[in-house]
């Protein structure tokens, strides 16, 4: 009996598991926008789950900011008003610069090897290639995740990969797609990696700050061109 009851927590956690990855991977791709209303019976439907792991699934998104529930209204997929928006890439143009910079000194020569095996593999991706989108996973899969990571500095690692990380790398994504933007975007990381490899902080600082305003800079024209 014990052990059954073992067994039906171990198969919810990982039903739970699968649909978490897929509803994110939904999230961050656009496919559930941004200020939508969700309800628990469609998603259920739309990812072939029980009420049990979906929760589950929904209460751990909740807690990465990506959705927010609230009693008798529901489910919304978390979004930022505008302003926030371009607040927020204002203060990673500063953040991430520092990080670049703090990355170029303490970074070691496997982990910069790291990035640039990463962006080999980015480099592979048929979107990239396409220019279409540039979607990078999570964690160390992601090249950003990863300089700040290489600051080695713990106060700022937790201000860039605290609660804001996960709704940063959505909306980084979704708005990759614009303007020729992915493989921008893509040599734009490579000259960063090449700064870190020449030990250059204050080039390393330079390129990223200079990346994230054009990416914060294509954000803005994206949104006055939109309705």
């Amino acid at each position: 009996m014990h052990q059954a009851a073992l067994d039906e927590e171990r198969n919810l956690r990982t039903a739970a598991d699968r649909v978490f990855e897929a509803l994110q991977d939904a999230i961050v791709r656009g496919e559930l926008k941004p200020g939508a209303r969700v309800g628990e019976t469609d998603l259920a439907l739309r990812f072939g789950t029980s009420r049990g792991p979906l929760r589950e699934a929904l209460r751990r998104l909740e807690s990465r900011h990506l959705v927010e529930r609230t009693p008798h209204v529901g489910i919304r997929i978390a979004s930022l008003e505008q302003h926030a928006l371009i607040e927020l890439y204002f203060l990673r143009e500063a953040l991430e610069g520092m990080a670049a910079r703090l990355a170029a000194t303490h970074m070691t020569a496997s982990e910069i090897e790291g990035i640039r095996a990463l962006l080999a593999a980015h480099e592979e991706d048929e979107a990239l290639k396409a220019d279409t989108a540039y979607f990078q996973r999570e964690g160390d899969l992601d090249f950003h995740y990863r300089i700040i990571h290489g600051s080695h500095n713990g106060a700022l690692i937790e201000l860039l990969v605290g609660e804001l990380y996960h709704r940063i790398r959505m909306y980084r994504y979704q708005f990759s797609a614009y303007a020729n933007r992915p493989q921008r975007a893509f040599r734009e990381h490579q000259r960063i990696v090449e700064a870190l490899e020449a030990r250059d902080g204050d080039l390393a600082e330079m390129l990223m700050r200079r990346h994230i305003s054009s990416a914060r800079q294509n954000i803005e024209n994206h949104l006055k061109e939109s309705p």
